[in-house]
């Protein structure tokens, strides 16, 4: 097939399954890569997002216009090796403006090995996602303006989508580590746990560095454990608690191999506290099931019902799939609810020290109107050893 040669101007574009092109200006590093594309309506925390490993697989859509705008630094990487695999943006990067700033946003890109296009109408094409769904998608960047239009939509067709697909275990930790640094505060940057209360074992599915540090910031001294560890192998380290980290990709098919691990760890009768993925997979550990949502949630503006308090919180959320509020099995509540569109936010076995969140407490990017639940899983721990 012959390269076809772009609108005057454009230098990347973003190619859809079912045919439809969008051209832009390209950003970033150069080449092409596949994934789903979702939209994300934060309007800070850009970085964060693009290092939060839950991404791995997709390519996102940001629909506050002002991206780049506080350039980038090493302090907000959520993850050493970001797995999201590109971006699109309405408006052209500008020079960073903020004290905090180390490289601009287009360096830090490149250096990172990820794609982006700006130029794009960013509100087509998520009004395209919420009707649709997520599409599959190819975003290439060719500095010549030349690219073989066929063959990348012949990629997006080909590539299968999140659906059975486990991502989990290519954003894990390889090998066993310690974390104990805390949150970032303006006046002394991240600290560092002193005093630990207790030791907590955290499930490595994908796990963002600000949960660590929450946990950390509650007096957890934490050892982190890959994906595929076994509860035998999590026991070793003889934890008050244990933690099921966020991660990307279908909690069903990451479930196959985590799912035994997490019923033996409720057996144990220790406390225990999912996020995200990790919600999911403590879900079908207990009977119940998940799917895939039609478009997903992803923005720092999610209002969230705690059903146990009344309080309602606005959350930073990232997901594509869903625990199925119909399939929890008796013992398990609804603790949590989205007052977006009613779907189940968090849920809590009756008699036992477990429970679990679909959204993001750790307010990375987000507000923190959620630190609260750490504290609930220290007040559990504390409890367990009295």
């Amino acid at each position: 097939m012959s390269a076809t040669a772009a609108p005057e101007g454009a230098t990347a574009a973003l190619v859809l399954a079912d045919g439809t092109v969008l051209w832009g200006r390209g950003i970033g590093a150069e080449g092409s890569a596949v994934g789903e594309v979702c939209f994300n309506t934060s309007l800070t925390g850009y970085q964060e997002i693009l290092t939060d490993p839950s991404y791995a697989g997709q390519i996102i859509t940001f629909t506050f216009p002002h991206i780049g705008n506080v350039g980038t630094n090493l302090d907000d990487m959520e993850t050493v090796t970001p797995a999201s695999r590109g971006l699109v943006l309405r408006a052209d990067v500008t020079d960073p403006s903020n004290w905090r700033a180390e490289k601009h946003l287009d360096e830090w890109l490149k250096r990172i090995g990820l794609i982006g296009i700006s130029g794009v109408d960013t509100r087509r094409l998520t009004r395209l996602v919420r009707a649709a769904g997520a599409p599959t998608g190819v975003i290439a960047h060719a500095p010549d303006g030349k690219f073989d239009i066929p063959a990348l939509v012949a990629k997006a067709k080909a590539w299968p989508g999140l659906d059975g697909m486990d991502l989990a275990k290519e954003v894990s930790c390889r090998q066993t580590y310690h974390w104990n640094e805390t949150r970032w505060s303006l006046k002394d940057g991240y600290g560092k746990l002193e005093n630990p209360r207790f030791k907590v074992v955290a499930v490595d599915y994908g796990a963002k560095r600000n949960i660590l540090r929450c946990l950390a910031s509650v007096g957890c001294d934490v050892t982190v454990v890959p994906a595929t560890a076994s509860a035998e192998e999590i026991l070793r380290h003889e934890p008050d608690g244990i933690f099921l980290s966020n991660g990307p990709g279908d909690p069903a098919a990451t479930g196959e191999y985590a799912v035994p691990t997490i019923k033996a760890l409720l057996d144990t009768g220790k406390p225990l506290f999912g996020i995200c993925l990790g919600h999911q997979l403590l879900a079908l550990a207990l009977g119940g099931k998940t799917g895939k949502m039609h478009q997903g949630h992803r923005g720092g503006n999610h209002p969230v019902q705690d059903l146990t308090t009344g309080k309602v919180e606005i959350t930073s959320q990232n997901h594509g799939f869903m625990v199925l509020d119909e399939s929890l099995p008796e013992g398990v509540k609804r603790t949590h609810s989205s007052l977006f569109d009613g779907t189940l936010e968090g849920i809590a076995v009756d008699g036992k020290p477990v429970f679990s969140v679909q959204y993001h407490p750790e307010a990375s990017p987000g507000p923190q109107d959620s630190h609260y639940l750490f504290e609930r899983f220290a007040g559990l721990m504390e409890k367990a050893a009295s």
